[in-house]
């Protein structure tokens, strides 16, 4: 049987404990309302909308597919806000009822969601990885050489956490909040992570970079996520023996409307919520 959690932010965890269902709360502010779960729910039925999104999916992706929108639904009640089909638009990122920001996640075990109203906070991000190491190729690709040098040493201060793992975790869930704000892409070599890192929950910051070593290969070459006025944000993540999860949430007011943002972008961080 799925375990649920609920409950708005506040608590603590600890990096290198347990970050499991649960855990996604503690690294939200009061005001966000959280659910995880360590499996698939049963529940209402989808909407009609929603069951024609996963309707040729295989029978596991529909599955994780309702878990969060279940999850989603329950922090939307918690906000008072009624139930509503949350189906992904063309871009694949999920649309939210008028009022409300939200982000979804998913990997192996875990389920997640998060919501506010959006006269508190302007965008939320949440992601969820495997408490393992990237691939070498897939370091190689996701960071900068400043970040790898950050990684070096805190693998030597800290060597039982999977720094790149929770790096790579970090810029998805920025890009969580960096997309429905501007409608842009986002490379992962046009953000970098700053971590700052302690005892207690570990707090890291991201913010746009210019010059993505990468960027000479894309259609876009003079892109700068700089330009776009979109701030550095500063996140929370928390690993266990299982899952790294990590979250931010951008406050009411800090965000540049999609008007401001830069007129051309790029990207590769994923949707498929």
């Amino acid at each position: 049987m799925a375990a649920v959690f609920s409950g708005t932010g506040g608590g603590s965890a600890y990096p290198g404990g347990a970050a499991a269902p649960g855990a996604l709360r503690a690294l939200l502010p009061a005001g966000v309302a959280a659910r995880d779960s360590s499996g698939e729910l049963t529940g209402p039925a989808l909407f009609e909308a929603e069951r024609r999104q996963v309707a040729d999916a295989l029978p596991a992706r529909r599955a994780e597919y309702a878990t969060v929108r279940r999850l989603a639904r329950a922090c939307l009640a918690e906000l008072g806000v009624p139930p509503a089909a949350l189906v992904r638009g063309a871009d694949g990122a999920p649309r939210w009822p008028a009022g409300t920001v939200g982000s979804l996640t998913h990997c192996r075990g875990y389920r997640a969601a998060a919501v506010a109203c959006s006269r508190d906070a302007d965008g939320l991000g949440i992601d969820a990885e495997p408490c393992e190491p990237l691939p070498s190729r897939v370091l190689a690709q996701v960071t900068s050489a400043a970040e790898r040098a950050q990684l070096a040493e805190l693998a030597e201060a800290q060597p039982g956490v999977p720094w790149c793992r929770v790096l790579f975790s970090a810029k998805e869930a920025y890009y969580k909040v960096w997309y429905p704000a501007t409608g842009r892409w986002l490379g992962f070599d046009d953000a970098e992570v700053a971590f700052e890192p302690g005892l207690d929950t570990g707090t890291f910051v991201v913010r746009p970079v210019p010059g993505g070593a990468r960027r000479a290969r894309r259609a876009d070459a003079a892109f700068d996520a700089c330009a776009t006025g979109f701030p550095a944000l500063r996140g929370r993540w928390t690993a266990g023996a299982e899952l790294v999860v990590t979250a931010i949430a951008a406050p009411a007011g800090s965000l540049p409307r999609r008007a401001q943002a830069g007129r051309t972008a790029t990207g590769m961080l994923r949707w498929a919520q």
